[in-house]
C-alpha cells in the first residue's frame, strides 16, 4: 500500500515539474503581439509612423503591424512630391515587416492607384474601416493614435 502511495506522489510530482517547465518556457517566450494602426489624419501621419517605429524597438520587433490608411492621410504616402523624412520613416518600417494597407474606396475617391503610392502599399479592397474589423476579427489589437 505505502509503495502504490509513493509511487503516486512521484508521478504526480514529475507532472508538476513538466507543468512547471512548460509555464516557464511560455513565460520566457511571450506571444507574438498582432497590432492594426488606423490612420485617417493627415496631420497625424509623422506621429504615427514614429508610433510603429516605437513599437517596434519596444518589443523588438515581436509583432506584427498593419497600418491602414484611409482618406486625407493617402495623399501623403504619394510617390510624387512625398518629404524625405516621411518617405525615409517609410522604408524604414517596411523593413521591420509594416505591412500597409490603402483603402480601395479613398484611392478612388482621389483617383490615385497603388503605382502613384510608395512602394510596399497593398489595397484594402473592401475598404479601410472593412480591413480594420477584418484585422480584429483576426486577434489584432486596434490602435487609433
Amino acid at each position: 500500500m505505502r509503495r502504490r502511495d509513493m509511487f503516486h506522489a512521484a508521478l504526480a510530482g514529475a507532472g508538476a515539474l513538466i507543468g512547471l517547465k512548460a509555464t516557464r518556457a511560455a513565460a520566457t517566450e511571450p506571444a507574438r503581439l498582432k497590432v492594426a494602426y488606423h490612420l485617417s489624419d493627415l496631420d497625424k501621419v509623422n506621429f504615427v509612423l514614429g508610433n510603429i517605429k516605437n513599437h517596434y524597438e519596444g518589443t523588438g520587433g515581436n509583432v506584427d503591424i498593419t497600418l491602414v490608411v484611409h482618406g486625407p492621410a493617402l495623399a501623403a504616402f504619394k510617390s510624387k512630391g512625398i518629404s524625405a523624412a516621411v518617405s525615409g520613416r517609410f522604408a524604414g518600417l517596411l523593413s521591420h515587416g509594416l505591412e500597409p494597407q490603402a483603402c480601395a474606396n479613398t484611392m478612388q475617391g482621389m483617383d490615385i492607384t497603388l503605382a502613384d503610392l510608395l512602394a510596399g502599399f497593398h489595397a484594402a479592397d473592401k475598404g479601410g474601416v472593412v480591413k480594420l474589423a477584418e484585422l480584429q476579427s483576426q486577434g489584432y489589437v486596434y490602435l487609433r493614435p
